[in-house]
């Protein structure tokens, strides 16, 4: 979706560099969340992030260290970009557009460079506190979308948890996830659904229920943004574009 944040920005009166600025930034705290999170879990726990029992144990095992690897080398290069050498991001930009299909929009491109190392200027002086509010923000925010899945299982599975059982639930998630940022299919479609036994069936004592929790985890934290995108992008669209060619006439 960094493609589409960016350009959503932009309509909305961003520069093209501080939009992606702004958007790698989100992106660089998402991942951060990872990096850390995912260690002091595994530190914790263990093996016991991973379903135990699953038939698929090696494949998910491998999913997830390409996964885990993938996003960490990619954070690197964020954090490289952003806040240490954003001049190697223009020159990446302008190579990039020297492709025959792409020449037409060079110059454009070398100015939303321009505009994204003076944006990364400005975040880099930005205060400590103004770091750790976004980190705190980041970390509720996705703790929040995890505990979904908790409460699905408090209101619908008869067993009590403790709160090591509940930190587990969360554990299991976190990795579930590393291997659905690198999945194929948009928002992990499918794979979610698939993989959602395997993680957490240990916590779930009829099977008959893990489809339904499954369907019921994915319509309260993913398919609701799907239709209401569905709705609200056209409206967006038609109101971005026929303002542009308003101030065209």
């Amino acid at each position: 979706g960094t493609g589409p944040a960016i350009f959503f920005l932009y309509k909305e009166g961003l520069s093209g560099g501080r939009s992606t600025a702004v958007v790698l930034t989100a992106i660089f705290l998402d991942e951060m969340f990872f990096i850390v999170s995912v260690p002091i879990v595994y530190f914790v726990f263990g093996h016991k992030i991973f379903p135990p029992d699953s038939l698929n144990y090696t494949a998910i095992l491998s999913a997830f260290y390409i996964g885990y690897l993938v996003i960490f080398v990619y954070t690197l290069f964020l954090a490289y970009a952003l806040f240490i050498n954003p001049q190697m991001f223009k020159s990446f930009i302008s190579w990039v557009f020297l492709f025959p299909i792409l020449v037409r929009w060079r110059m454009r491109a070398r100015k939303s460079a321009n505009q994204l190392i003076q944006t990364s200027k400005i975040i880099r002086e930005k205060p400590f506190s103004y770091w750790a509010k976004s980190m705190l923000a980041t970390i509720l925010s996705w703790i929040g979308r995890y505990w979904v899945v908790n409460f699905l299982l408090l209101a619908f599975v008869a067993e009590k948890y403790s709160l090591s059982e509940h930190l587990l639930i969360l554990g299991r998630q976190l990795s579930m996830w590393i291997i659905l940022l690198v999945s194929p299919t948009p928002g992990g479609s499918g794979v979610a659904e698939y993989i959602f036994a395997d993680f957490l069936g240990d916590f779930i004592s009829n099977e008959s229920w893990y489809i339904p929790l499954a369907l019921f985890w994915r319509l309260i934290s993913y398919y609701p943004y799907l239709i209401i995108g569905a709705i609200l992008l056209p409206i967006w669209l038609r109101r971005v574009f026929t303002n542009k060619y308003k101030e065209v006439d």
